[in-house]
């Protein structure tokens, strides 16, 4: 009698603390993630246009959204010299790109990389120490994640985005990042060339509305005009360059 009257209160505690667990469990989901030197949370909760500190040298990306609100790069986030803008109603987190090894501004690698063909990274240089533009779809927001050259790649200032995709100036090298967390681009849209043999080769696609290259794959550089680019009807990849490229899309 004792053991069973023993059971009943254990049972009635049971169920009386396991919806206060539950509770206390969604009440910190609902927060922001811790945030890091790396990391900020920025909310527009007005409605209005509001701006966060954060060191925007090495890109932005937009790592998870918590409003119902939409968060669209260029319109509704975005950010500049002063840090990461939101706007109306969009809540989200944001991490910053690599800003320079030992003495800020010499190559190494940032947080995000993690090799080749697993994100979305492209390769993008200025060679020749003049800008030059990479063709990438920028929409999602870029993060510099490895720098490789000596010269500093500063947002802004030797590295930035518009409307062609990304570009890069006075000696600037680096790998970037491209869209936002859990971002895919339209698979019917996505082509993967391959220059297995090192050789130039040519795949067939729809270009008329342009080529964006969305990931290389390949430990060989993929450079446009140098070691892919496209012509009419086809792509064409060249001296080991692998990658996946978007056509077919509106930027």
């Amino acid at each position: 009698m004792r053991a069973a009257l023993v059971l009943v209160v254990l049972c009635l505690a049971g169920c009386f603390l396991l919806p206060l667990g539950l509770t206390n469990n969604s009440s910190v989901s609902a927060e922001p993630s811790p945030q890091g030197p790396n990391t900020a949370y920025c909310a527009s909760d007005n409605g209005g246009r509001i701006y966060c500190p954060m060191d925007v040298r090495g890109g932005v990306q937009l790592t998870r959204q918590r409003s119902d609100s939409p968060c669209v790069y260029g319109q509704t986030w975005g950010y500049d010299r002063r840090g990461v803008w939101v706007d109306r109603g969009c809540r989200a987190e944001f991490a910053s790109g690599y800003t320079g090894g030992p003495g800020n501004g010499g190559p190494g690698n940032g947080p995000g990389w993690g090799g080749w063909g697993k994100a979305y990274n492209i390769y993008c240089a200025s060679d020749d120490g003049r800008r030059n533009w990479c063709p990438v779809d920028t929409r999602g927001g870029v993060q510099l994640i490895r720098q490789r050259s000596g010269s500093p790649c500063v947002f802004g200032s030797t590295f930035g985005t518009d409307h062609k995709g990304i570009w890069v100036d006075r000696g600037c090298r680096a790998d970037f990042q491209i869209g936002q967390a859990g971002w895919q681009p339209d698979q019917k849209q996505v082509i993967y060339c391959a220059s297995d043999d090192g050789n130039r080769n040519f795949c067939n696609a729809n270009t008329n509305q342009g080529v964006r290259i969305i990931r290389q794959r390949s430990e060989s550089d993929c450079i446009y005009n140098r070691t892919w680019g496209f012509d009419r009807s086809r792509i064409w990849v060249d001296r080991g360059c692998r990658a996946d490229f978007s056509v077919g899309g509106r930027y």
